[in-house]
């Protein structure tokens, strides 16, 4: 194995295992040496690769959520492909579970949360609203219901939300989150 591979396969493990031990522990609590523990290498790769946990955390938390292609739907549909999109990727995805976690309990995970939802929800949201100029309002509405729907389901586990199937949640917020794409302004 060449060291380039070397090198691409130890950044990915680390990747990996601090993503899970963000997920499971939080910032706060989760360490570079468990982290390095976790990948089965010496904290100073860690330290090497990323510089500080900051670093680490910064390169762990990239996140597409790999929002589908909405310029052929008919718009009438977009709020519920979009629910169905983000309920999908939180069934299987414990990682952004995670990264929510740490988003409400950490500024630099708020921070980065915000960036993931600016980067990928807004060009989206500008894409589909009758007015570009209100895409960043409409994108934070829409981030209001699928954020606080995935925090009540999936993080703080509230029985009738975790009892919800997925279809009921989508006949629910889709045509919230429709509105706020594509209505007129009030």
């Amino acid at each position: 194995m060449t060291t380039a591979r070397r090198s691409d396969a130890t950044r990915a493990a680390i990747l990996e295992a601090a993503r899970e031990r963000f997920a499971s522990d939080g910032y706060d609590r989760a360490t570079i040496r468990a982290i390095a523990r976790d990948a089965g290498i010496d904290p100073s790769m860690v330290m090497r690769y990323y510089g500080n946990k900051e670093g680490l955390f910064a390169a762990a938390s990239q996140i597409d959520i790999g929002l589908p292609e909405l310029g052929s739907l008919p718009a009438r549909h977009i709020g519920a492909v979009l629910v169905t999109h983000f309920i999908e990727r939180w069934e299987r995805d414990e990682v952004l579970t995670g990264m929510l976690r740490v988003g409400v309990t950490n500024a630099a995970g708020a921070e980065r949360m915000q960036e993931i939802f600016a980067q990928q929800l807004g060009p989206v949201t500008r894409g589909v609203c009758p007015d570009p100029a209100e895409a960043p309002q409409r994108a934070a509405l829409v981030a209001s219901q699928i954020l606080g729907m995935a925090l009540t389901r999936y993080v703080l586990r509230l029985p009738p939300a975790v009892e919800m199937s997925p279809e009921d949640i989508v006949a629910w917020l889709g045509p919230t989150v429709q509105r706020y794409l594509t209505a007129e302004a009030p």
